[in-house]
């Protein structure tokens, strides 16, 4: 009689409801679990709704009517004030503007904080472990220091630096020889003005995202960049193949946060042009919207500028999110993985 051994059958051996072709089985709802989904879903959605769709809605309403602003009297005009908008040659100037400072601002930004990150993070000794320059932290705080000033402060101080008479910037170029400088109107001149904004824009702006470029980088795992400098690979070539890729989602936000910012430039245009700049080569919206609402009193046409404000920056985010998308946004993550992977089964082959 010959023994018979009994094998039990595991959970792992049973076929699941999905693998026997029937539906997933519906998890019951515990207090435990309709607890949390009111307060980390229900609750956020209730704020998301009060405060940012319902005013949305309220702005489409409003910027369809010939509201003053100072009077509970109005009519409704329908699509009018969107139509006389795309008819203002004011308007439509400052849209211009508006999309210049979000095409070079984020870029230009952007590319020098990720020099400066990589300077002070991987800009140490060739040779030996992978670390940044000698005194890093002093740089760090240097480079943030321009972020700590209010905008406001900011764009006055340069607004003083510009000034063609006693202003910093023509007393220095004067004293390097460059007497063409001389009570040279920097922010008078319409070939001078939109690049004078835009370089207080980069320098208030490029501190705070080389620290935020910096504080990524340092999640960088240093054995890539130590099998990169194995390989020969140089600092440019490493800043291209490595250092882009695993900050990627990083670079990504930053771009959408300083294309947001320079689509919605007031403060900085405000403190060194208040008024438009020669010819309106500095007209913002939100300065143009600022003018008609409290200046001309016609806040229902006002309102109609700050919803088209408002759909060029959503465009402005799917664009960076598509662009991001077909370059290979999201796939770095995959290649990790499929690198972790190849090296576990080398260490499996190997043993």
């Amino acid at each position: 009689m010959s023994d018979t051994i009994t094998i039990p059958e595991t959970a792992s051996d049973r076929p699941t409801p999905a693998a026997r072709g029937g539906r997933p089985r519906r998890r019951k709802l515990t207090f435990d679990r309709v607890t949390f989904f009111l307060a980390f879903l229900g609750i956020p959605l209730a704020v998301f709704v009060t405060f940012v769709l319902i005013p949305f809605v309220q702005a489409i309403y409003w910027g369809m009517t010939d509201w003053r602003g100072f009077s509970p009297d109005y009519n409704f005009v329908g699509l009018d004030n969107f139509t006389k908008m795309f008819q203002d040659d004011v308007f439509l100037k400052a849209l211009r503007n508006v999309a210049l400072l979000a095409a070079i601002v984020p870029f230009v930004t952007l590319t020098l904080a990720l020099g400066v990150a990589v300077a002070i993070t991987l800009g140490g000794p060739s040779k030996g472990p992978v670390r940044g320059i000698r005194g890093a932290s002093f740089y760090r705080i240097i480079s943030f220091f321009p972020y700590v000033v209010p905008a406001i402060i900011v764009g006055l101080i340069w607004a003083q630096m510009f000034d063609p008479n006693a202003g910093l910037v023509n007393g220095f170029l004067t004293k390097i020889g460059l007497d063409q400088f001389e009570a040279f109107a920097w922010l008078g001149e319409t070939a001078t003005a939109m690049p004078s904004l835009m370089f207080v824009f980069v320098w208030g702006l490029v501190g705070f995202y080389a620290v935020l470029f910096i504080a990524a980088i340092k999640g960088v795992p240093a054995e890539l960049y130590e099998a990169a400098r194995i390989d020969g690979a140089g600092r440019f070539r490493t800043t291209i193949s490595i250092t882009l890729p695993a900050i990627r989602d990083s670079v990504q936000t930053a771009y959408i946060y300083l294309g947001i910012a320079a689509l919605d430039a007031f403060v900085f245009v405000q403190a060194l042009l208040p008024n438009g700049g020669p010819d309106n080569s500095t007209l913002t919206i939100s300065q143009r919207l600022f003018n008609v609402a409290f200046r001309q009193q016609q806040f229902g046409y006002a309102t109609a500028m700050g919803v088209v404000l408002a759909v060029v920056t959503l465009v402005f985010a799917v664009l960076v999110f598509t662009v991001n998308r077909l370059t290979g946004g999201g796939e770095g993550k995959d290649n990790a993985r499929g690198s972790k992977a190849r090296r576990a089964g080398a260490k499996g082959g190997a043993q």
